[in-house]
């Protein structure tokens, strides 16, 4: 059956969850704008996500590589468009970004990394085996695992929580389409 339009109205944030996006230094995104029908839910996601994302003395580089492979396997173009280059700035290369659907077979990926795709999808299936543990223990600590398990099963969520709220994609702001087209 064919879809059309959000399942909620888009909304500005209230202001002290406004404030602390800017404060982020984040955009103002539709899904931000999508989750601020429920204010408590905002605030909550903005904490948690932006730990996720800023708390971690995990490499941002290979958090970023794990969500856009969530991205992949769940199929959310949202979470890709706004990974992609958070991905590239973070220091994934292009080869990486572009190999992440088939990286199980690709070379530009180090051990680590390739351990920390093997537990995104593990945690994608649902099944997170013995093997998936031991090859994590070679390449991280514990606060690292924890860091690297709690990513892939928020990413995990994200793009269901895009899909039901049908999160539309934020179109580049003029400026932005200028000049990439240049």
């Amino acid at each position: 059956m064919p879809r059309s339009g959000t399942a909620l109205p888009l909304q500005e944030p209230h202001p002290a969850a406004a404030e602390k996006i800017a404060q982020l230094g984040a955009r103002q995104l539709n899904l931000y704008r999508a989750l601020a029908n429920a204010p408590h839910m905002l605030d909550a996601w903005l904490q948690f996500a932006w730990s996720v994302r800023d708390d971690c003395t995990t490499p941002r580089v290979l958090r970023e590589l794990m969500i856009l492979r969530t991205a992949n396997v769940m199929r959310s173009d949202y979470e890709w468009h706004q990974h992609k280059d958070m991905a590239h700035r973070a220091g994934a290369s292009g080869e990486q970004i572009d190999a992440i659907p088939a990286w199980q077979t690709s070379t530009c990926f180090s051990e680590p990394e390739r351990a920390a795709l093997m537990l995104t999808d593990a945690i994608l299936t649902g099944y997170v085996d013995d093997n998936v543990h031991q090859e994590l223990a070679r390449h991280f600590s514990d606060q690292e695992r924890v860091e690297l398990v709690v990513t892939a099963g928020f990413y995990a969520m994200v793009p269901r929580v895009l899909d039901a709220l049908r999160v539309p994609i934020e179109e580049d702001p003029p400026t932005a389409r200028a000049a990439t087209r240049a």
